[in-house]
């Protein structure tokens, strides 16, 4: 079943064209491209800094929730478009350290993003904090969209071009539903679940939402969308209220509009704000060398500078070389990504054994004192997901275990963190989603009409109920709703154990429903709400240490390893410049669809997942 999916979303070849001509069009033969890869893994640059450098904080760089090597910083550069990815604990740390580092003069935005809601927050609280130092925010762009605007809106100096607009329209759910194309192509489709709530199944089911999932779609959204309003107009003149109204009437705000409405702080080029930025810099004059890199467009020439990545690493390894002699230990173990079967650690997903046997390495290291385990994930395979709560249980016996909920912490994501001693979220984390469902699929159909037919012998009346062949009997789905209702159980049983509540309170807030970290709180399944260095902070009082240093896991593969999974990998074609148009922006989302079907990796084709094919924007 999964080949088959594997097989029909894969495009190995356009991956392969799109690979060699971008060798092409970078000029790089297959010598040059060997020796940049040698050249970019074994060596470190050594980052400099200017005095009165502006820290440039361009959102296109990847803030992921991982342990981010740095190496290769050339190479992934020339490939990606000059950004880098950088941890979200780096991020925080390196903002923290620009308020008080005299080389900095101030913090300059720009571009845009695709972080979640929760990463954005604490991101944004950072720079709140900076603000606190006296030194500048300047953030500007040709046009606003929401999410580039949640944290540009922090800034001192918020700068829109006069021919530019603001994207202020309220949040949308949007959900793909592949129930007739599936009925077309002669694709058959059984469910069994558990949660009156847990609408994972309905696109491969419906052509619409049901009731109960619009129901909770609508109050998820209209709370994000609150803390949006909200906190943007903290730092804006203008009120909730206001911004809902522009959001009913205008949606599209002109820069006029944008300016007296309280939106941004003034109107202006790029030229305008790059004035700026070289007075903050200590720029008086332009100097040959800056007129020079003025008429070039090379932004990084006109004023001291330098980038969130490379100030990040600054910052990393001093904090490095000053924690040499702590004897304690913080671990912050990521789990990024879907949850699925596997041994290996796998950058974007998380694999059952990876995570367990990093989780067990933890218990066993003396020198490690308490572990904040960082969840963002939607969920995935019910097998895997057990597997990993029962190593996080273990380890909560014997240390403190304080989990930190990025954007996504919901159903099998969920489930990996109850066993936590303490529960951070952030305001806008999507979590929740207790709830279990298998989706069987058969092609009885679709290999009918094209002559394909087959004939079993068997020695028992189910030896062939995992078939593929045909739809299951009524006694088959029966067994199979048998085994789901028996996984809900041991999902209800881990969240109240955990969680010290009653498996009848469990049961109030489950059948699949997600919740915000908001009303999670009330809801019983998180404690606080916060973010990461809360959750680091509430492991050291817990453990009772003060003199600590922070470590951050699973240990990623080396970059060569990266790179060729990256290069010959699906991903690449998404980053292609020339794919920027909106019909394959479509296609590429379609294609996505049904590429997290190879995720669907459960021995006994059963989940634990939020549903995939929904995108809040």
């Amino acid at each position: 079943m999964r080949d088959f999916f594997k097989t029909a979303a894969a495009s190995a070849v356009g991956t392969l064209v799109g690979l060699f001509s971008l060798l092409l069009l970078l000029g790089i033969g297959a010598f040059g491209l060997v020796g940049l890869l040698v050249a970019s893994s074994g060596s470190e640059t050594e980052i400099e800094l200017e005095n009165d450098s502006v820290l440039v904080f361009d959102l296109s760089t990847d803030i992921v929730d991982g342990a981010v090597n740095s190496s290769g910083a050339l190479f992934e550069g020339a490939f990606y478009g000059g950004t880098r990815s950088v941890s979200l604990y780096d991020a925080l740390a390196a903002i923290k350290a620009a308020a008080e580092d005299e080389q900095i003069s101030g913090i300059y935005i720009k571009g845009y993003s695709t972080e979640g809601l929760a990463t954005l927050k604490e991101v944004r609280q950072a720079l709140s904090e900076f603000k606190e130092s006296g030194k500048p925010i300047w953030a500007y762009n040709t046009d606003f969209d929401e999410r580039a605007y949640y944290i540009s809106s922090v800034a001192d100096n918020l700068v829109l071009a006069p021919v530019g607009t603001m994207e202020i329209d309220g949040f949308k759910s949007e959900t793909q539903f592949l129930a007739n194309a599936l009925d077309k192509f002669g694709v058959g489709v059984q469910v069994v679940h558990v949660g009156k709530y847990k609408s994972a199944i309905e696109p491969f089911t419906r052509s619409t939402s049901s009731p109960e999932a619009k129901q909770q779609t609508q109050v998820l959204i209209g709370d994000l969308w609150q803390d949006f309003s909200q906190t943007v107009s903290s730092d804006r003149k203008i009120t909730p209220e206001q911004l809902q109204t522009l959001a009913d009437n205008v949606a599209l705000v002109e820069a006029d509009e944008a300016l007296s409405s309280g939106l941004v702080d003034r109107l202006g080029f790029y030229g305008d704000v790059l004035a700026e930025l070289k007075k903050l810099s200590g720029v008086e004059e332009d100097t040959d060398e800056i007129a020079a890199a003025d008429e070039l467009g090379n932004e990084e020439d006109a004023f001291p500078q330098t980038t969130l990545a490379d100030y990040a690493q600054r910052v990393a390894d001093r904090r490095n070389q000053n924690w040499a002699a702590a004897d304690d230990t913080i671990a912050i173990v990521y789990a990024e990504g879907d949850i699925v079967v596997g041994e290996d650690v796998v950058p974007g997903s998380i694999t059952s054994e990876g995570l367990a046997s990093t989780l067990r390495a933890m218990r066993r290291d003396d020198d490690i004192k308490a572990v904040v385990l960082r969840v963002n994930s939607p969920g995935g395979s019910a097998t895997a997901s057990e597997v990993i709560a029962d190593e996080a249980k273990r380890l909560a016996a014997e240390k403190p275990l304080i989990v930190s909920m990025g954007d996504y912490a919901a159903s099998g994501g969920y489930m990996i963190s109850a066993p936590g001693a303490k529960i951070v979220a952030s305001a806008n984390t999507i979590t929740g989603s207790i709830g279990v469902y298998g989706l069987l699929l058969n092609f009885q159909e679709i290999a009918n009409e094209n002559g394909i037919t087959w004939d079993v012998v068997k020695t028992a009346k189910f030896a062939d109920m995992q078939t593929t062949a045909r739809p299951q009997n009524a006694a088959e789905l029966e067994i199979q709703q048998g085994y789901v209702d028996t996984l809900y159980d041991r999902f209800t049983t881990i969240v109240a154990e955990g969680r010290n509540i009653s498996k009848e309170r469990v049961g109030q807030v489950a059948q699949g429903r997600v919740w915000t970290g908001e009303d999670a709180i009330k809801a019983n399944l998180v404690d606080e709400i916060g973010g990461l260095e809360d959750a680091i902070e509430l492991a050291a009082t817990t453990a009772e240490i003060e003199d600590f240093q922070v470590k951050e896991y699973p240990r990623l593969p080396s970059f060569k390893e990266q790179f060729f999974n990256s290069v010959f990998g699906a991903g690449i074609t998404a980053q292609l410049p020339w794919n920027k148009d909106p019909l394959t922006d479509e296609l590429l989302k379609l294609r996505k669809e049904f590429s997290l079907l190879e995720t669907l990796n459960d021995p006994n084709s059963v989940y634990m997942r939020l549903p995939f094919t929904t995108e809040i924007d």
